[in-house]
């Protein structure tokens, strides 16, 4: 339908047609640019609990390797050593479950008031 138009307008040339045409076009307005979308409640819950999961093996894996250290200084007799790789391991662990519970808490805390504000 636009290039039946266009060439009547082009045939028409000085008629008044083709000066409508495009002052018609160029007052369009452009469209609106799209606002970045929220996850929704379930996807907020769901990161939240895969944060808490990340957070609790991030964990295992810092007591896995702050105890494979100390068990490393105590064969060959550092036990000074091991006992601080463990405590850095114990440290890592507390870290590591204590961030990923805040994350996950956290988001799934916004999960639930966008569920409870989509109700109300």
């Amino acid at each position: 339908m636009k290039t039946l138009l266009a060439c009547a307008a082009v045939c028409l040339g000085g008629i008044g047609l083709a000066q409508e045409q495009p002052s018609a076009q160029a007052s369009s307005a452009p469209p609106p640019a799209h606002a970045k979308k929220s996850p929704s409640a379930k996807h907020d819950a769901g990161s939240g609990a895969g944060d808490i999961g990340k957070g609790a093996a991030k964990g295992v894996g810092s007591a896995a390797t702050g105890t494979g250290k100390a068990a490393v200084d105590l064969v060959t007799l550092h036990p000074v050593d091991a006992a601080t790789d463990l405590g850095k391991g114990a440290v890592g662990t507390g870290k590591n479950v204590g961030v990923g519970a805040v994350k996950g808490t956290g988001k799934m805390l916004r999960g639930t008031g966008k569920a409870i504000r989509h109700l109300l």
